[in-house]
């Protein structure tokens, strides 16, 4: 029965469901030393933001499958180390939407109305109401920095309250911002317009401190700036400065580039500055969402089924992978034929799609196609989180082309491999039942299914040859389950494509090549 570690206090809901497959160990607050001392024990691991899932324990979790960390970010997860040793990180991207864009919103209206400090104020035995006049959100401009599903969320709440919309981000068409009420705009012009400014970006090395003192400068003296996505977006000395100094109204924090916070000059502001310790996912409901998605995603995940929200598996999103998984199986067969036709060192695999699969995204085709070709050399430690890095690594060049003027089906995939035993590619197709078909093997033209055990020869198209195969191979006890040749000229060259009931026994190879008129024989075993 596979085990799993949970690391980080989750909901209950998330527990009931691993529970179903597997051994599930609830063990929190380990330090490193102890994490790495008993990772060789589980298939996978679930955490929240408290474990660091450093190289080492990812390392030694040698039968590690699956990281799944219950919440958006993946911060504290080293996801190269686990990509490198094929280990699936997923997270729940959608589990706490909700939660983050509501919290985003109360923190805009705490700040404009100066709610954390009025509330000291009255506990304190005070009535002072002039020092906490506010502003108005109504007609405001509100700038939103990523138009994603949580920023899209508090687009949706903030145009109902009357304010207007500006949006940035390069990845949203301007016909989905219009759905949601918001002017796409350059990063430039939002920040000099906005009245309030709302964050919903990853920190990556392009967003790292995107507000910083140069682009304070830019902002009116009045905006309000609210981040409850990722600390280091923000330079904080600089924005502490810019609100000390009168520069800009104010800020609202959520998350901080080092937690817990610690000493900076943003605690020693006033009501300009209103601060919790990384909130926005905390609600009973947003707990209970990301702990069943998560947990669901690794069940799925030990059960041999594909994860809804890997962050480490190129292209392969849910909808893709419903939609090609016949295509996947395809080039993934397709990956380990030709890789073992090729044999030897595979320098470059060119991969061309074909009629309607010329305009489908081609990532998945990718991975899968790669994870097919090294399988042979890499058996199970290769699957569709390392494929590509595998690759790269071994020196091989993919080349990606498109082609929907070939229309033999209505959608095929044709892999070539060149290497240092020579070129060869097979072009293969589903038919209407998703049943594969191998159409062309060297470029020459066959129509048969894979079978676990196959033999190809390159021959000279003459007669008695085939009689000659069937007999040597007779002779070792080899049953043949069916024979094909694909030829372009008569007479001229042409492939046998058989599949046969039990693998070739040894040295029968070599025989085969001895036979007058073949070229070379090839087994391919899938």
């Amino acid at each position: 029965m596979s085990k799993v570690l949970v690391s980080d206090p989750i909901d209950q809901a998330g527990i009931d469901i691993l529970s179903q497959v597997a051994q599930v160990d609830v063990k929190t607050g380990l330090p490193q030393a102890e994490l790495i001392r008993i990772m060789p024990d589980y298939d996978a691991l679930m955490i929240r933001s408290g474990t660091q899932v450093t190289k080492e324990i990812i390392e030694a979790g040698k039968q590690l499958k699956i990281i799944g960390r219950a919440g958006v970010g993946v911060d504290n997860v080293d996801v190269p180390a686990a990509t490198r040793q094929g280990i699936v990180v997923v997270n729940s991207p959608e589990g706490n939407t909700i939660a983050a864009a509501e919290h985003a919103i109360a923190m805009m209206l705490s700040l404009s109305r100066h709610i954390p400090d009025a509330n000291a104020s009255v506990k304190s035995g005070k009535w002072d109401r002039k020092t906490f006049i506010g502003v108005e959100v109504y007609k405001k401009t509100l700038g939103i920095v990523g138009l994603g599903k949580i920023g899209a969320h508090v687009a949706t709440v903030a145009r109902a309250m009357g304010m207007k919309l500006l949006a940035y981000d390069p990845f949203i068409s301007n016909e989905r911002a219009e759905q949601l009420g918001c002017r796409l705009v350059d990063l430039d012009l939002l920040f000099r317009e906005a009245d309030f400014i709302t964050l919903h970006i990853p920190k990556t090395p392009e967003t790292a401190n995107m507000i910083n003192a140069e682009t304070l400068a830019k902002m009116k003296p009045t905006v309000r700036i609210i981040n409850c996505a990722r600390g280091g977006i923000i330079d904080e000395a600089a924005l502490a400065e810019a609100i000390a100094s009168g520069k800009i109204g104010g800020s609202a924090l959520d998350v901080f580039s080092k937690e817990p916070v610690g000493e900076s000059p943003l605690l020693h502001l006033g009501k300009e500055a209103v601060l919790t310790p990384h909130l926005g996912a905390s609600t009973a409901e947003a707990q209970v969402n990301v702990s069943i998605d998560v947990a669901e995603q690794i069940r799925d995940v030990l059960l041999g089924l594909p994860a809804r929200s890997a962050v480490n598996i190129p292209g392969l999103y849910p909808d893709a992978i419903e939609k090609l998984r016949p295509y996947l199986r395809l080039a993934e067969t397709l990956g380990n034929m030709v890789g073992q036709l090729a044999g030897g060192r595979i320098e470059s695999l060119n991969i061309r799609m074909e009629g309607d699969l010329a305009s489908v995204d081609s990532k998945p085709l990718v991975v899968a196609a790669l994870k097919g070709l090294l399988y042979p050399a890499l058996r199970e430690r290769v699957n569709y989180v390392n494929a590509g890095i595998e690759a790269k690594e071994r020196g091989i060049r993919v080349i990606e082309t498109r082609d929907a003027a070939i229309r033999d089906y209505a959608g095929s995939l044709h892999l070539e491999a060149k290497g240092s035993l020579g070129d060869h590619s097979v072009t293969g197709a589903l038919l209407g039942n998703d049943e594969i078909r191998i159409t062309a093997v060297n470029e020459f033209p066959v129509n048969v299914p894979p079978t676990q055990n196959m033999l190809f020869t390159l021959h000279r198209d003459m007669p008695g040859i085939i009689g000659k195969i069937g007999s040597l191979l007779g002779s070792f006890n080899v049953n043949i389950a069916s024979m094909q040749v694909g030829r372009k000229i008569v007479r001229g060259d042409a492939v046998m494509v058989l599949s046969l009931d039990d693998p070739l026994p040894e040295g029968i190879l070599a025989e085969i090549t001895k036979v007058q008129g073949i070229r070379d024989a090839y087994t391919v075993t899938l």
